[in-house]
């Protein structure tokens, strides 16, 4: 499995938000050396990267070091993603277009991000949409906690409140594919 480098890039910004420098650099002090020279320099944001060592294991030491080892660090990672990918113009598209064309845009930006996957969207109506990824060799937990605060925050940047992401089915426990069931309003 391959991420994208824009979704990569938003993990360095994250730990220096969060815990400025000295958490920084104490997080960089826990990666391997690959992914410590990746994240301490420049991503290159068009270039695909091992899923597993440039962001498994980095978010899985933000969740060691800063959440007593809680996938919270894992699903704040992916909100703050959001903020970091849907800004300028693109902030703009989201706030002004519905959550319905966001989540219809869904099947078509995620493989963007990660490849070889696919996800499809199972049920949507006015103030509830379930999404399932249905192809994602490897998929694990902490992937998908990033990936369920990534939807959160975009729905959030809609103008909605109250919004709500649920993971219901994972394929990272045994389940044919991973379902994100998201509510608002």
């Amino acid at each position: 499995m391959e991420v994208k480098g824009t979704a990569l890039s938003s993990i360095r910004e994250f730990v220096l938000n969060e815990f400025g420098k000295e958490g920084f650099d104490r997080w960089l002090d826990t990666l391997s050396t690959e992914a410590r020279e990746l994240h301490s320099s420049s991503i290159k944001l068009d270039t695909w990267y091992p899923l597993k060592g440039m962001m498994i294991e980095p978010t899985g030491k933000i969740c060691e070091l800063f959440y007593d080892g809680r996938m919270k660090g894992a699903w704040d990672c992916g909100m703050y993603s959001a903020d970091f990918a849907l800004h300028g113009i693109y902030r703009l598209f989201v706030k002004m277009g519905s959550v319905q064309s966001l989540i219809k845009r869904a099947s078509i930006i995620f493989p963007t991000y990660y490849r070889p996957s696919a996800m499809k969207v199972a049920d949507s109506a006015e103030k509830i949409a379930t999404l399932q990824i249905t192809s994602f060799p490897g998929l694990e937990t902490i992937v998908e906690n990033r990936i369920g605060g990534w939807m959160q925050r975009a729905v959030e940047i809609t103008g909605q409140k109250n919004v709500e992401v649920r993971i219901t089915r994972s394929m990272a426990a045994g389940d044919p594919f991973t379902e994100f069931v998201g509510t608002w309003g």
